[in-house]
């Protein structure tokens, strides 16, 4: 067959008269053993949890069959793993190039969507989850309300942002819920990326009112590159991919009775809004800074609500 002609879809390509996959060929005789990806699956012991079984199963099979659709050699699959334990040497408590590279092939983006799938044509929805990121760190410092996040910086916009955490359905205000913030600096770097930056700097935990509310100044977020000096940084280039993300501001909002809430919200001014590098911008996260007067603190401001799902209360999907 000449490789300018397209195969029909659902038929599956042919090499020297075998079939790709390793199903059997023109003359009856399978390319790769037919049997095999079975046997592996089958190995699995009487005594494994369902589920497990089920998801192990399944990503056994589209394993083979990727390596026998694109017949992966041996230098390529030590190249794969190769960068796969390079990422994970790399990854500690203050970067996870893992998930970077996971980012970057819109894996945590899609996850997070079948987790939290909600109902297109509902009359209104909970706040939307937004991808992790590599960048957040345990035990961000505690500040006050109406605190600034910000130390070290004498350039970038201030911003004041203020805004309710509610009960998705019933509009309540929730006390005492746990905001987890942090943002990149005016130079596109987190401060565990940053040498230059004091330790946590531009990350703080907030806890609302009794009424619901919380209030902070941190900067107007920034747009920035991903880190290229890992596997994160050559899986883009190998893809001829830009790694700029769209300025951002990072959220885990948490309370008792609550399911946790891992956010982001985006600048919409931002060039990148429309192509983040790791695919994580939704409409609904999509916001607007205002400019803020008479307050020598902040340039601009932001309000905004967020809306957490009880435990125990499902949105159907």
């Amino acid at each position: 067959m000449s490789g300018n002609v397209q195969q029909p879809m659902g038929v599956v390509p042919q090499e020297n008269g075998f079939h790709v996959d390793g199903s059997e060929g023109t003359n009856g005789t399978a390319r790769f053993d037919p049997n095999f990806t079975d046997s592996v699956i089958d190995a699995t012991g009487s005594k494994a949890n369902p589920r497990v079984r089920k998801v192990v199963a399944s990503l056994v099979r589209y394993m083979h069959d990727f390596c026998r659709e694109n017949e992966i050699t041996m230098s390529e699959f030590m190249a794969g793993v190769d960068m796969m334990n390079r990422a994970g040497q790399m990854s500690d408590d203050k970067r996870n190039e893992t998930l970077l590279c996971l980012d970057i092939l819109g894996v945590e983006t899609l996850v997070d969507e079948i987790t939290h799938k909600v109902v297109s044509e509902a009359p209104d929805l909970p706040t939307a989850t937004a991808v992790l990121g590599p960048f957040w760190r345990k035990d961000a410092p505690i500040f006050k309300l109406g605190e600034s996040i910000v130390k070290g910086f004498e350039d970038g916009e201030r911003a004041f942002v203020y805004g309710k955490v509610l009960d998705f359905d019933t509009g309540e205000p929730i006390a005492n819920a746990e905001l987890d913030v942090w943002h990149a600096g005016s130079n596109g770097l987190y401060e565990n990326q940053d040498p230059d930056q004091p330790e946590m700097n531009l990350r703080g935990r907030f806890y609302t009112n009794a009424d619901g509310s919380y209030h902070f100044y941190c900067l107007r977020p920034t747009q920035y590159p991903i880190p290229l000096d890992g596997p994160g940084g050559e899986l883009l280039n190998l893809l001829d991919r830009h790694p700029y993300r769209p300025a951002h501001i990072h959220f885990i909002l948490s309370a008792e009775g609550y399911k946790p809430l891992v956010t982001q919200i985006f600048d919409r001014r931002d060039e990148y809004i429309d192509n983040d590098s790791v695919f994580a911008v939704k409409d609904s996260l999509v916001v607007d800074f205002k400019p803020r007067q008479g307050d020598e603190k902040a340039q601009s401001e932001l309000e905004y609500d967020f809306k957490l799902v009880g435990y125990g209360k499902a949105v159907k999907s």
